[in-house]
């Protein structure tokens, strides 16, 4: 499953300088399509509310997701509730941010899933959910 925070749904047209000229449309289309030559299936959601995203984690048990990509986007930050809902799912997941936070404003540098995360992707663009969900179909495998 991936999970893309607030904001991130006018991917292309927000700071383009920062975040690039992809769409979330199209970065989740890749993702399928990889997925898929993988042999895997990726669900794809986006929120603007921070409940919807916990509630995706919730739900994701039922779906019996083994997996999670999330980027949490400005939820990094400050969402101590969306971290309670990884630690009560247990469901294994990665951090992704397509800009390095440890680079930007001191209040983007905390993550309050870091710690929790299996691994983060921080500062690769795009790629990063690429590579994210390669690793994550390896590990789901061994």
């Amino acid at each position: 499953m991936l999970i893309n925070g607030p904001n991130l749904n006018l991917l292309g047209q927000r700071e383009v300088d920062i975040y690039g000229s992809k769409t979330l449309n199209e970065i989740e289309d890749n993702l399928k399509d990889i997925a898929n030559q993988e042999n895997a299936e990726l669900i794809c959601f986006q929120s603007n509310s921070e409940g919807e995203m916990i509630d995706q984690v919730h739900d994701a048990l039922d779906l019996n997701v083994q997996f999670i990509l999330i980027n949490p986007a400005a939820y990094t930050h400050t969402s101590i509730a969306l971290r309670d809902a990884f630690l009560s799912t247990s469901i294994p997941f990665y951090e992704v941010h397509i800009t390095d936070i440890n680079d930007r404003e001191d209040f983007r540098k905390i993550s309050y899933l870091k710690d929790i995360a299996q691994k983060s992707f921080i500062g690769h663009g795009v790629k990063g959910y690429e590579i994210a969900l390669l690793h994550a179909i390896k590990e789901m495998r061994t």
